[in-house]
């Protein structure tokens, strides 16, 4: 990106997110993309992560936003026991508006200029379509169609990741992995929520919901006319009375100072990246007796599929791999309550030691 602000340098130079290996600012005047790919660490294998495409305010937010979305792939991807490091890739833009088959041709050069350090696929803005597309510049793109050689959606073993970790949740706290008979509040019902209704549903449980576009939660009342209700916001979901579980799966930063002390779930465990707005969140949820699930570790299901499908894409040997994150799910509290310590920072502990040995063995 040329005639990059000083905000933007600021954010680059400056930030409290650093640490990370590469930072490219991207900019082709001919189609009008504006784009930052961000590489946090190649320590155990090329980096991989998403494409998000947003309508940020500032190129400075939209950078920031890379930084801490790319480190938080890092720890993912070691989590996930996958062979990748950690990056992600913002389109600056409103997709409704502005994504065109130009743009996304001119992104996947950029990606495709990294010769393989960046392996990009969907995320929140971007489709199977859109990958498809991006792959016709690049061949380090996941997240294709069946049609040309991908695994196509990968919100369902995201939805199905996330709900094992609701599984584990509740055998940890209740001694009981059903979810039959449970309240689960669900902030957002696009790509991943609507298949994590599917799951909560099919066992038996009580879905709360909300979602800022109204068709989304319109759709799913008409296939749920009994079983699932909806609220007017996020604000008005976390204050229901009688929830068992919250999971925010929409944007980030869902849990924060204004919402964290008005919670009335028991736990948390949702697909949104990024959840805790600050650090000394995961102590807040703590004091009150909130069992917070890492939001890095229950979401891994796309990335796991998506990283499978560099590989020739398998089903069920995804699914299997994504089943895992009950069993790590539990590992990560068993840690937490043996080193006195909340989940995420139990999660951050074994995550960084796993990327410390993979460092080490390759001489970093």
């Amino acid at each position: 990106m040329t005639d990059v602000s000083n905000g933007v340098l600021h954010t680059l130079f400056h930030s409290d997110q650093g640490g990370h290996e590469q930072v490219v600012l991207c900019q082709d005047r001919a189609s009008g993309l504006k784009a930052v790919i961000a590489l946090h660490s190649t320590a155990l294998g090329p980096a991989l992560g998403g494409t998000r495409f947003y309508p940020y305010a500032t190129e400075e937010e939209a950078v920031a936003d890379a930084l801490n979305l790319a480190r938080g792939m890092s720890y993912k991807n070691a989590m996930a026991g996958l062979d990748h490091g950690g990056g992600k890739a913002v389109i600056i833009g409103d997709p409704d508006v502005i994504k065109t088959e130009k743009l996304l041709l001119a992104y996947g050069r950029f990606v495709a200029s990294l010769g393989g350090r960046y392996v990009t696929a969907c995320d929140v803005g971007t489709y199977v379509a859109d990958m498809d597309v991006v792959a016709r510049e690049c061949r380090w793109t996941t997240g294709r169609s069946p049609e040309n050689g991908g695994a196509g959606d990968s919100s369902v073993l995201t939805a199905f990741g996330v709900y094992q970790g609701m599984r584990a949740s509740a055998q940890h706290l209740w001694g009981d992995p059903s979810l039959r008979g449970r309240r689960v509040g669900i902030a957002g019902v696009g790509k991943v929520g609507r298949h994590l209704v599917e799951h909560l549903r099919d066992e038996g449980a009580e879905v709360v919901i909300t979602d800022v576009r109204a068709d989304a939660v319109r759709r799913i009342l008409d296939r749920h006319p009994e079983g699932v209700t909806a609220v007017a916001d996020t604000e008005a979901l976390i204050r229901v009375d009688g929830l068992d579980i919250y999971a925010p799966c929409a944007l980030g930063g869902a849990l924060n100072d204004d919402s964290v002390p008005v919670l009335t779930a028991r736990i948390v465990c949702g697909a949104a990246n990024n959840q805790l707005a600050h650090p000394g969140v995961e102590k807040d949820l703590a004091d009150r007796g909130i069992l917070y699930a890492p939001d890095y570790v229950v979401n891994a299901g796309g990335v796991i599929q998506v990283a499978d499908e560099l590989h020739g894409f398998d089903f069920d040997r995804c699914k299997a791999k994504a089943a895992k994150i009950f069993d790590t799910t539990l590992a990560i509290f068993a840690r937490a309550k043996e080193d006195g310590i909340p989940p995420a920072a139990a999660a951050d502990r074994i995550a960084e030691q796993r990327m410390h040995e993979a460092a080490q063995a390759r001489g970093w």
